[in-house]
C-alpha cells in the first residue's frame, strides 16, 4: 500500500488541489484575532469574517478574499512556517509540525475538528474598539 501524498511529498511540491484538500474548512483562521503589542501574544475572538458561511464552512468570496479583506492571508507552502498565529487545530499547522495529518482529518476518513466556538458574530456587526469584549479561551480552538 502506498503512502498518502502528504507523507510522500514536501509541502512545496503539493499540487494546488492537494494543498486545498488539507484544509478542514473549520473557519478558525477566519476568526478575528488581536495581538498584544507588548508581548505579541495572539488572542482569538468570537468575531468571524463576514464572508465566512457558517452553514457551508466556506468563504463566500474565496477567490477575492485577500482583496476584500486586506488582513486575510493566503496560506501557501511558502508562508505556512511563518504564520505562528494559526490555530492549534489547523490541519496545515499540524501537518507542518508533525509531518502527518491529524487522525480526525477528512482525508483519513473522519469528520474534521471540533466545531467552532458558539455564539459567533460577524465582523461587520462589531466595532474594532469592542473586539476585546469577544476574546475566547485558547482551549476552544
Amino acid at each position: 500500500m502506498s503512502k498518502p501524498f502528504w507523507k510522500q511529498k514536501k509541502l512545496k511540491d503539493f499540487s494546488s488541489s492537494e494543498w486545498e484538500s488539507i484544509c478542514y474548512h473549520c473557519g478558525r483562521c477566519c476568526l478575528i484575532k488581536l495581538q498584544d503589542d507588548s508581548t505579541n501574544e495572539i488572542y482569538y475572538t468570537r468575531v468571524i469574517c463576514r464572508y465566512f458561511d457558517i452553514n457551508t464552512h466556506l468563504c463566500r468570496e474565496y477567490k477575492k478574499r485577500c482583496s476584500l479583506v486586506p488582513e486575510c492571508l493566503k496560506l501557501t507552502p511558502q508562508n505556512i512556517d511563518s504564520l505562528f498565529w494559526m490555530p492549534k487545530l489547523c490541519a496545515y499547522r499540524i501537518l507542518t509540525e508533525t509531518g502527518d495529518l491529524p487522525k480526525n482529518h477528512p482525508l483519513k476518513g473522519s469528520f474534521g475538528p471540533p466545531p467552532l466556538p458558539q455564539a459567533l458574530i460577524s465582523d461587520n456587526l462589531v466595532a474594532a474598539e469592542d473586539l476585546e469584549d469577544y476574546i475566547i479561551e485558547d482551549e476552544e480552538l
